[in-house]
Order: C-alpha cells, then sequence, then structure tokens
C-alpha cells in the first residue's frame, strides 16, 4: 500500500489536465480568431454624446487672465487675444463691421465662435498687419480658432472637424523674371 501512495503524491505536483481544457494548436503566423459562445457575445458599447459647449463663459483657471493665439494667411499675421467676456471684438481697435466691410470677411471672423456655439462668451482683441483684406480676415479666424482651443482643450477636436485649425498654406506665386508676371508672358513674336 505505501509504494502505491507515493506515486499519486508524485502526480499532485504535475499540472493536470481535464477533459474541458482543449490543447491550443499552434496558428503558424496567421492570427485565427475563435467564435465567442453566443452567452458571451458583447454587445456594442452605446456611442458617447458629444458634450455640447455652452454659451456662457467657461471657467477660467487661477492667474490665466488671457488665451493668445497667432494666425497666418495669405501674406497676413494676426495676434489674437481673448478673455471670458460679452462677445465684443475689436480687430485693430476698431469694430469687426468697421475694419471689414465684406460680409464673407465678418463671416469668416466669426465662423470658429459660431462651430462650438460660444459667440457671446469671448471678449476678443485681434491685431492685424500685411495682406488684404481676405488674407487678414483668414488670420483672425485662425487666430480666434487657436486661442479657443488652449482656452477649452475639450472643443478642439469640434474645431479640428471643421477645418478651423488648419492653415491655409496657399501663398501667391513670386513674378519671374524676363516675364510679364507669375504665369503670364509677354507676346512672342517669331519675325
Amino acid at each position: 500500500m505505501a509504494e502505491e501512495q507515493k506515486p499519486a503524491e508524485a502526480k499532485k505536483d504535475e499540472p493536470v489536465q481535464t477533459e474541458v481544457e482543449a490543447p491550443k494548436k499552434p496558428t503558424g503566423g496567421k492570427a485565427e480568431a475563435e467564435p465567442a459562445p453566443p452567452s458571451e457575445a458583447k454587445a456594442p458599447e452605446p456611442a458617447k454624446p458629444v458634450p455640447e459647449p455652452s454659451r456662457q463663459a467657461p471657467s477660467v483657471p487661477e492667474g490665466k487672465h488671457y488665451f493668445w493665439g497667432t494666425g497666418r494667411r495669405k501674406r497676413a499675421i494676426a495676434r489674437v487675444r481673448m478673455k471670458p467676456g460679452e462677445g465684443k471684438i475689436l480687430i485693430n481697435k476698431k469694430a469687426t463691421e468697421e475694419y471689414f466691410r465684406h460680409d464673407r470677411d465678418r463671416q469668416a471672423v466669426l465662423a470658429p465662435l459660431q462651430t462650438v456655439n460660444m459667440v457671446a462668451s469671448w471678449d476678443i482683441w485681434a491685431n492685424v498687419s500685411g495682406g488684404g483684406s481676405t488674407g487678414q480676415a483668414g488670420a483672425v479666424k485662425l487666430g480666434i480658432a487657436r486661442a479657443i482651443a488652449k482656452a477649452v482643450p475639450e472643443l478642439e477636436s469640434a474645431l479640428r472637424d471643421h477645418g478651423m485649425l488648419t492653415r491655409d498654406s496657399r501663398m501667391s506665386e513670386r513674378k519671374k523674371y524676363g516675364q510679364k508676371g507669375a504665369r503670364k508672358r509677354f507676346q512672342f513674336s517669331k519675325r
């Protein structure tokens, strides 16, 4: 009897394979997905709702009073400074309606604020130089969008989805020497 117990004790140390467990097969480099039993099938996760931005000014951390953003478009450069307020916008110390004569330029300046639904939440001051009215409006637009992204980081994805944080890199082509313009040529005469 003592001899029969010794082999049983030796078997306790070895891992015992049950009939339920199946040995794993090598896949040979290809990943084979085993179908999950129907009881363990995962339900798809519900889509997370995007937080809708409020019209009220966001809370500003202690010591932070202004948020800055720099925008460029064509030859124009805009330095934008903003803080929570009532929604007044000054560009080179003038109201937006006074500075930009065309409606498309005024709409471009307001586009980032309308995208995040915060038109009446910020006071904005912009200093713009260089370029024409369209370039300056595009520069202010990018500057405002960058400042909003710094102030409220959770709105950055909404601004990026609408293309507000992408700098428009198109520039005017240079004039070539011996020719009339960037692409235009003097008339060629054979005789």
